[in-house]
């Protein structure tokens, strides 16, 4: 029953636009830098790319290559893979200062793409 009494005065609550007063709106997703990086020929271009360390990064794919693309950085457990044509992306996590390789494990030799973090 006290149950029932509680959710009675929270439907009214709500009804009533009592919570929406003085409430903050609703908070926005932080932006992030965002990079694209095109796989081409088995290659990715750019080959290398900045980012800035301690922030997360979205990195846009496109595969524009006649075949499946698979990215990946082992270490820091990122795989995704694109068929021909598509694009999606992924989003590091806040990298310390350093390099961090990533493979097209379809094309390893050649397709290959650092990402240094500053």
């Amino acid at each position: 029953m006290q149950f029932r009494r509680h959710l009675a005065v929270l439907s009214a609550a709500l009804a009533t636009g009592a919570f929406a007063a003085g409430a903050a709106p609703p908070a926005r997703a932080e932006e992030l830098p965002t990079f694209v990086v095109a796989a081409r020929d088995g290659r990715f271009l750019p080959s290398r790319i900045e980012v800035p360390a301690g922030t997360r990064v979205k990195l846009v794919l496109r595969n524009e290559g006649p075949g499946p693309l698979e990215f990946e950085n082992d270490d820091l457990r990122i795989e995704k893979v694109l068929a021909a044509g598509a694009t999606s992306f992924v989003v590091l996590p806040r990298l310390k200062p350093g390099e961090y390789g990533f493979i097209d494990e379809f094309n390893p030799i050649t397709g290959e793409l650092t990402v240094v973090a500053r």
